[in-house]
């Protein structure tokens, strides 16, 4: 199978892993590497037009690891995660959304500086 691409982890994605089980941590992280060769919407979906989430399901609990996309250069395509949440609502809450934004924009202006 081939990689459809790569995964950069934010430093808060993990300080998320940190607060974690390792059995949660190992599973959320088996899901993320597995999304990079299967196009599954069960593992890694769109959310909005620029915002996609990593999913990952265990002991009953919806463990959500939001990311997007750089394609700015043209040499690879980067995927990267800004943040992870349990998530305990059928709608994944508006602040997330925001904290993802603020965290691509930020990236993009750094990214763009070098």
């Amino acid at each position: 199978m081939q990689q459809k691409f790569d995964i950069i982890l934010l430093e808060e994605v993990w300080e998320f892993f940190d607060a974690l089980d390792e059995k949660v941590k190992n599973k959320i992280i088996y899901n993320i590497d597995k999304s990079r060769y299967v196009n599954d919407p069960e593992l890694f979906k769109k959310l909005e037009t620029d915002i996609w989430e990593f999913r990952t399901k265990y002991s009953n609990l919806q463990f959500r690891i939001f990311a997007f996309w750089d394609k700015e250069d043209n040499t690879e395509t980067l995927v990267i995660a800004t943040h992870g949440i349990i998530k305990k609502t059928d709608k994944v809450p508006k602040k997330e959304f925001e904290k993802a934004r603020v965290i691509m924009k930020l990236y993009f202006e750094q990214k763009n500086k070098k």
